[in-house]
Order: C-alpha cells, then structure tokens, then sequence
C-alpha cells in the first residue's frame, strides 16, 4: 500500500507503526486522543485537557452534527478518541481514515469495546487521496494530522471534493506562525522529517483559492506550548515504566524533539489553534 503514498506520508506511516512510537502515544501521550490539548491547569491530566479539545471542536460544528445520520470524515484519526465522541453523542456515520495499521488496530478494538464499532468505519489510507465518493459528507474533522503531508494543497482539495455543498471543516494543525524567520525552525523539522509547516496564512489562502467562507479561527498557540511540556513531564515521569514498551532511545529522541518546540512556541515562530471553513452550498 506504501507505494501510492507520498514520501512524506509514507515516513509518517513507517514512524506511527513502530512498536515505540505506539506504545509512548497509546501509554504517555493519552491513549485515545493523540493531540494538543486544552489546559485548564499546568498539571492537568493530559487525556483530560485532550478531550477538551474534542468537546471544543464539536461545539464549532454541532448543528451539522445535529442532522439526522450526519456524515463525517476524520483525517487522521489516530486511535479514534473523537470517533468514539461524536459516534456516542450523535445520529452520525463516520469513516476514519489513518495511515497507521497499528493504530487502527487498536482503533477498532475500542471501538468494539464501546458498542459504537457499527458507527465507525476505519479505513487504511491517506488523506492525500481520500478513498470516497464526491459530496459524501456532512462534516470534515482533523486534529493536528495534516502537518505530515507534504502537499496539504491538494489535502485540502481532497476535502472540499468529498464535502458536500455547504459542509463544513473543522481542524487543528501544528503550524509555523505567519511573521515565521526563514531557518529558526530547521530542530522543529528535522526532528520530524518535515520540509515546511502550514500557517494560518496559508490555510486562509487555500480556503480562498476554493471558495471556502471562513466561519471561524481560534488561536491558542499558547495551548501547544503547554501541551508539549506536559507531556515532557509525563514522559519523564513514566520513563522507567516504559522500560521494554518504549527504548531509551526513541524516549531521549522525543524529550528532545519536545524541547525543541516549546523553545519555537515560546520565541514566537509556531501556532495552533482551530480553523473552521464552510464549503458554499
């Protein structure tokens, strides 16, 4: 299935399917929601401050969730925390597309042991070419998935292709600040094998090119800078449990991939925060 993928995505299934990489995620990073959270407190759990971002996330688009058997597409569905969420709290169908086999492993096995498994449809896959009909769905949801794509232009045809005339994007991304120094992010990067980050600007500019009204933009980099150190501590302090789940290695890796984007958030150069488009009906 790799050889369809573009090189960048394919370095993100390889990394997502290591046995380090899902154990640190699944065990460190919250288990079901692999994302920035939003913290009410320093210390809160970062599951908890996860979900808060998923329950904010909702309130953006909780009329088209609302409809009767909505659909939705998740890019990027990791293992499938927000899946479970709207499948739970609404008469919706959702296809979950992720390109890590292990992951959606576990993603179905959830799903089972939620009783929602027959809401969730989890597909192998990249968002790059989304395997869907056109004007299939209700509602487009991403959390801080597209990053790893090294052409989010045509991630963002994709979507509009397979929205519905006024469905509606919501969607969180890591990105570099728009006012971003040529180079300061090159330890950012090269931690993560990317060659270039989204911005606002960017999104905004994609979201014009196809028509897309802006129905709203919260910005909170603040949240990913508290978000990283959170996990920074947790890591830490799970360092010896995760001996044999997780190597030293990969755990010495990540703690300094971690620093590494806390010292841009702080200097200013990254952002994140919720983007929500509307396809004109």
């Amino acid at each position: 299935m790799s050889e369809s993928y573009s090189s960048t995505v394919s370095t993100a299934r390889d990394y997502y399917n290591s046995d380090d990489a899902d154990n640190f995620y699944f065990h460190v990073w919250g288990g079901e929601d692999i994302h920035i959270g939003l913290y009410e407190s320093p210390q809160e759990p970062i599951a908890t401050a996860s979900r808060r971002t998923v329950d904010r996330m909702t309130e953006q688009v909780v009329e088209k969730l609302s409809s009767p058997q909505a659909r939705v597409i998740d890019l990027g569905s990791g293992y499938g925390g927000a899946a479970r969420v709207l499948a739970s709290r609404f008469d919706c169908h959702i296809l979950a597309l992720n390109l890590s086999e292990t992951e959606n492993a576990r993603h179905r096995q959830m799903n089972q042991e939620a009783g929602v498994a027959d809401r969730i449809e989890v597909i192998d896959g990249s968002f790059e070419t989304i395997p869907s009909d056109a004007a299939r769905f209700d509602v487009a949801w991403s959390q801080d998935a597209i990053l790893h794509s090294g052409h989010r232009d045509r991630v963002l045809a994709e979507v509009d292709r397979v929205l519905e005339p006024g469905g509606e994007f919501v969607f969180t991304d890591p990105m570099q600040a728009d006012d971003c120094p040529d180079g300061v992010l090159a330890p950012v990067l090269e931690r993560i094998h990317l060659a270039s980050l989204g911005s606002f600007a960017f999104y905004r500019e994609q979201a014009r090119m196809l028509g897309w009204q802006e129905v709203g933009t919260i910005e909170m980099t603040g949240q990913l800078v508290q978000h990283y150190m959170r996990v920074a501590e947790e890591l830490e302090a799970q360092r010896s449990r995760l001996a044999g789940l997780v190597s030293n290695e990969y755990v010495e890796r990540m703690l300094k991939g971690l620093a590494n984007w806390v010292e841009a958030g702080n200097r200013g150069y990254l952002a994140w925060g919720i983007l929500h488009f509307r396809k004109p009906a």
